[in-house]
């Protein structure tokens, strides 16, 4: 018995009597070990597949020799990890496969596949939708069966990946009320037609529509869009895709323009597609917004923006995040009275230089005060309107000119003054 035992392990070539004999052995372990073996007779894997102890039946499911008659035999086992190493093992098998293989296993592994896919244990159907998922031409109904399975962990893989589901079978899942989450998974899909777009957005689901408008391959009428755009004032989870999608209507910008928060509005207004009318009314919602702030900071915090900015120096908070957070909210006259308190210029230069949006000169401005570079860049795009192509430096970097530029350029304002 020790020099059978020692046979089966090394996985030395046994005759056929002899490995039919082991198939017999009262001992579980030298059964599970011939189990394992891939150079048994079909006929001795068979028998193998009905052996009383399940860990045997699970290393015949796991068998890549094993024949699909007895694959049939084990996908209705009791034990639920036979039928996990069996899902596990034809799923492996497919994707390696070229298309003739394929249809070969197909043809023996169906009804093996058919069984699977309605298996009672979750596990069992996961692996197969994450294993078929990716394949092109994986059997059509076995996918449709995955995409409206019960659980998310089962249908998701497929329903977002699977190429072998067309929009008819997306739009019947998407109209039968699928399960909570199917919707989500679908708008992430690649390329989704505008069909498809329409349903999602008529389901009503909110995720699944924002995740759709952050989908930036997804398709979307223009006329939906902006049925989306009038029903998103008071859905902010929809505002930031809805700002960043491919392509806005000039009516949906406008509309945008009166709901979305001031960081999201300054995108809006960056953004390189607007026509020249539309970005300016956009622009003029945007310093409507601003002076509106500043109205109420000054009521809140009592007195006019260069007093304030004046109190904020003499107590020596008037620091480079205090003249940011105002670049950031546009408050021009506070970030003036700040640059003159903190560069030592006169406001009529500090004025000339903003209002001329010269970039040296406003950069210069910012050295001179001391200013961080990340709130110079800031400064430059908000407070000086300077077009962002022509903005100079980096948030991250130091400044972009010599000190003796800088200097030059306040010398030459300070003389034209």
């Amino acid at each position: 018995m020790f020099k059978t035992l020692v046979n089966t392990f090394r996985g030395k070539p046994i005759g056929y009597d002899e490995a039919k004999k082991l198939a017999k052995d009262k001992n579980v372990k030298v059964r599970l070990k011939l189990a394992k073996r891939e150079d048994l007779a079909p006929e001795l894997l068979y028998f193998l597949a009905e052996d009383p102890a399940p860990e045997v039946r699970r290393a015949i499911a796991k068998n890549a020799s094993t024949p699909r008659q007895a694959d049939l035999l084990l996908s209705g086992d009791d034990d639920d990890a036979v039928r996990f190493n069996l899902a596990e093992k034809i799923a492996r098998l497919i994707p390696g496969l070229n298309e003739a293989e394929l249809d070969k296993v197909h043809e023996l592994a169906h009804q093996v596949l058919v069984l699977l896919v309605k298996d009672q244990a979750t596990r069992v159907r996961r692996i197969l939708s994450e294993t078929l998922k990716d394949i092109a031409n994986a059997p059509p109904e076995i996918i449709r069966r995955l995409a409206r399975d019960v659980d998310l962990v089962v249908c998701a893989p497929v329903l977002e990946h699977s190429s072998v589901l067309t929009d008819e079978d997306l739009l019947e899942i998407i109209t039968s009320g699928p399960v909570l989450g199917a919707l989500s998974v679908i708008s992430k899909r690649k390329n989704i037609s505008e069909d498809l777009s329409d349903a999602i957005f008529f389901s009503e689901d909110i995720d699944a529509i924002g995740i759709m408008l952050s989908n930036k391959s997804a398709q979307i009428r223009e006329d939906t869009l902006d049925r989306i755009v009038e029903r998103a004032r008071d859905i902010e989870p929809w505002h930031e895709p809805l700002v960043g999608r491919p392509t806005l209507s000039r009516k949906a910008v406008l509309r945008l323009a009166e709901y979305v928060s001031d960081n999201l509005l300054d995108t809006l207004a960056l953004r390189s597609d607007l026509g020249d009318n539309v970005a300016e009314a956009v622009r003029e919602e945007f310093e409507r917004r601003m002076e509106s702030a500043e109205r109420s900071r000054s009521r809140d915090e009592g007195g006019p923006p260069g007093e304030r900015a004046k109190k904020l120096y003499d107590h020596g908070d008037l620091d480079d995040k205090a003249v940011r957070d105002a670049c950031q909210s546009g408050e021009t006259e506070f970030v003036k009275a700040a640059l003159m308190l903190k560069s030592g210029l006169q406001m009529g230069i500090v004025s000339q230089i903003l209002d001329v949006a010269s970039v040296k000169g406003v950069v210069a401005l910012c050295w001179k005060a001391e200013l961080s570079m990340q709130t110079t860049v800031l400064l430059q795009k908000r407070i000086a309107k300077i077009p962002p192509r022509e903005v100079q430096g980096s948030a991250d970097g130091g400044y972009p000119f010599t000190e003796e530029e800088m200097s030059w350029q306040l010398e030459f304002f300070q003389d034209s003054a």
